[in-house]
């Protein structure tokens, strides 16, 4: 139990209480490896009378401390990317490891809480609204397609310029504005061939699920040193029906042969990170430090 002395509340996720997950958090570890366990809703506030059956709901939790993970010490640590890759793996660890078992509501990694009372009185207020959330991720696992190109390659089936055939001899200066000329070209076939990729991605989504999310491509660093010279140009997030995933990314692998200048990238299973649409008053808790404090995965 975190009494807020010394330690903050660490809040990874939200779940229904069952006993395949019980079992699960028996041996589950968290940032610094602390004891992952379940936090119920208070029973004695809120709008909302708190649930005690099977579907009853708890934050996922564990206990972090004050110093590390205060509003003060969140602002120095998220220009940490060491310290930011240590805590982001540890929560999406959690995360992915009950989003193996149980349908999972994830928060924003560091969010945090003053005290259990305090996770608690949050929970029992948005209970409705988190239930109804997770009824709706019931049977579905987020899925990522990322399109990729290298602007550099020219492409597989490049159509000549036009200024090979012009008349005359070649001289040094001609013979570099056709370079110029071939290499602009060969870049626009291959953003077209990324555009017509990108709409072939959205037809196929369209036909297993409605639910998109269309997030910021990553920057080089981002996406990996294997991909130094890649661009990513597509970076979007599917909900997917469980009994469809199969075929959606098989469908997907597909449709990728016939681009061949061009990378289609299918990632997943995950946990619907993209999905989670965490309810207002919890996003207020978020900027509040006697609340919850940090920014999202």
């Amino acid at each position: 139990m975190n009494t807020g002395q010394d330690t903050l509340t660490y809040v990874y996720a939200i779940a229904r209480q069952t006993q395949p997950l019980r079992e699960l958090l028996a041996g589950l570890r968290g940032v610094g490896r602390a004891p992952v366990v379940l936090l119920a809703a208070d029973p004695g506030s809120g709008s909302a009378p708190a649930s005690t059956g099977p579907a009853a709901l708890a934050l996922l939790v564990s206990a972090v401390p004050q110093q590390d993970f205060n509003e003060t010490a969140l602002k120095d640590h998220f220009e940490d990317l060491e310290w930011l890759e240590e805590v982001a793996r540890a929560h999406h660890e959690v995360v992915q490891a009950v989003a193996a078992r149980e349908t999972v509501l994830p928060l924003r990694m560091a969010t945090v809480y003053q005290d259990d009372g305090r996770a608690r009185r949050a929970l029992t207020e948005q209970q409705p609204a988190f239930a109804r959330r997770l009824a709706e991720l019931d049977g579905h696992t987020e899925y990522g397609v990322k399109v990729y190109l290298d602007p550099s390659a020219p492409p597989t089936a490049a159509a000549p310029t036009g200024d090979a055939a012009l008349p005359g001899p070649t001289t040094p200066g001609k013979a570099y504005l056709q370079r110029r000329k071939a290499q602009h070209h060969a870049r626009e076939t291959v953003y077209q061939q990324a555009q017509q990729a990108a709409e072939a991605v959205a037809a196929i989504a369209a036909n297993y699920t409605p639910h998109r999310v269309r997030h910021a491509p990553q920057s080089g660093a981002l996406a990996g040193p294997r991909e130094d010279r890649l661009e990513n140009v597509l970076n979007d997030a599917y909900l997917v029906p469980d009994a469809d995933a199969p075929r959606f990314r098989t469908d997907i692998e597909q449709a990728a042969r016939e681009f061949p200048d061009i990378r289609i990238e299918v990632t997943g299973p995950w946990a619907p990170y993209s999905f989670a649409m965490t309810p207002d008053k919890a996003a207020d808790q978020a900027a509040d430090p006697a609340g919850s404090v940090g920014q999202g995965p």
